[in-house]
């Protein structure tokens, strides 16, 4: 298995690191990226670099109206959605259950959960049709193993784990998969040039996430659907 021919995929959060480098393995993989994010001009160099097949698409994935119609217009303009790699990111945290600002969790609860919500009802249905649609996320190992100082942060990453599972149920018995791939720590290759002695333990490259996003498509619905990968090095 692979990408399906002419595959149409929507890469969320892709001005990042790992967005970044996810959308280049699926172009060299014959997709058209339609790449996601609140700012164009950062989408825009992405495009200079990568080449026509990266679609820029700047979009505010909290207002749940401008999403549903984005998703739209997307599945009008190009007919199908084989994928949607949700991965925009955000951290806030680092302080105890009484001292941590609760206030952070508005921050969460708007990047972590509400994007992943709004995309996923935007682009759910076109998902379903495509003949090997997928949904993905990309979460942490910390909600297996919560501490006091990033309660926040992996409660919303559990609630976003949970919601992904919901949407696997939904595409139960189809040739869609949704699943959440856990990293403790995105490894980039701007932090290994500027520390290339460091060991970074427990990070994983975010070449190597790239690559399992791709490999997505390597496998089959029935048996990956629902399914949490841990990429942990």
């Amino acid at each position: 298995m692979s990408l399906p021919k002419g595959a149409v995929v929507v890469v969320t959060g892709a001005s990042g690191a790992l967005g970044r480098e996810t959308s280049r393995r699926l172009i060299d993989a014959g997709a058209t990226v339609i790449g996601a994010g609140r700012e164009s001009g950062s989408l825009m160099k992405i495009r200079e670099e990568l080449g026509a097949r990266f679609v820029p698409t700047a979009i505010d994935l909290i207002d749940e109206p401008a999403t549903l119609a984005w998703g739209h217009e997307l599945v009008t303009e190009y007919g199908r959605i084989d994928g949607l790699l949700h991965l925009v990111g955000g951290w806030k945290g680092g302080r105890g259950i009484v001292d941590a600002d609760l206030t952070e969790w508005d921050f969460l609860n708007d990047n972590l959960i509400r994007t992943l919500q709004h995309a996923s009802r935007a682009l759910h249905d076109a998902l379903l049709d495509s003949p090997d649609g997928r949904l993905a996320i990309i979460s942490s190992t910390g909600v297996a193993n919560p501490t006091a100082k990033n309660a926040a942060y992996v409660a919303a990453k559990a609630a976003a784990e949970a919601w992904t599972g919901a949407v696997a149920d939904s595409f139960d018995g189809s040739c869609a998969a949704a699943v959440a791939v856990r990293v403790m720590a995105l490894l980039t290759a701007q932090m290994r040039e500027a520390k290339p002695d460091a060991r970074f333990a427990g990070f994983t490259p975010t070449s190597d996430v790239a690559d399992a996003l791709l490999a997505l498509w390597d496998e089959p619905a029935r048996t990956l659907n629902g399914r949490i990968l841990d990429l942990t090095t």
